[in-house]
This record gives structure tokens, sequence and C-alpha cells, in this order.
């Protein structure tokens, strides 16, 4: 089953560089649950984007890419709830690999319900 329009996830609302992980690891503001960490950081207008990084260390290439979509999916899902100028870094931690079902979702929300990241926060 395939995304179509509207559903999608654009390239230009991923991080795709690795300059752009490391600007926003050096500068951005740090908010940590015991699976994720998250760092966010202002952007220069071009919208909500997501960059997502799983260590080898968490777990095979299915496990990372299990985590790396539900991820994405989290995002495409609330990003019209995100403020628009912001860039979001999401780093799995090694307990992430234990997740299953919506508790990705859960504690994904409770890290961007700082009003930082919200919509006219």
């Amino acid at each position: 089953m395939s995304l179509r329009g509207a559903e999608r996830l654009p390239k230009a609302a991923r991080l795709l560089k690795r300059a752009e992980f490391l600007k926003i690891s050096r500068s951005g503001a740090k908010f940590q649950s015991a699976n994720f960490v998250v760092i966010s950081s202002a952007n220069d207008g071009r919208g909500a984007r997501l960059g997502i990084t799983v260590s080898s260390k968490v777990g095979n290439s299915v496990v990372r890419n299990r985590i790396k979509r539900r991820v994405r999916e989290f995002f495409r899902r609330r990003r019209a709830a995100l403020r628009p100028s912001i860039d979001i870094l999401v780093i799995a931690r090694k307990s992430a690999a234990s997740l299953v079902g919506k508790s990705i979702q859960d504690e994904l929300d409770k890290i961007l319900a700082h009003p930082s990241t919200r919509r006219g926060g």
C-alpha cells in the first residue's frame, strides 16, 4: 500500500544532509525520554522537517527500519500541529527496539507536547 498525494511525507519535509543533522544537534533544544532523544531547532521558514537517527546498536535493519517507519508516520500525521518553522531530530535509543504498537506514538506525543514545538507556542 503506497501513500499518495497529501498523505506522503515530501522530500522537503525531511532532513537529508549530515550538516543539517549536526547543526540541529549543536544548537537545538533537547528533550529526552526512556527510548528517544528529540532535538528541535527553528529553521528559516521551510516548514516543519524531520530527521531520524537509528544506530545499528539499536538492532538489525528490520528493527531500525520499523522504528523509522513509525516515527515518520507519527510526524506525517502530526505535522500540522507543529510549529511551521521547526526542524526535529529524533534519535532512537537502544531500548526503542522493544517498543510495540502505539507506544512509539505515545512516547513521542509526550515529548513533543512541549510548547516550543507546538503551533502557536
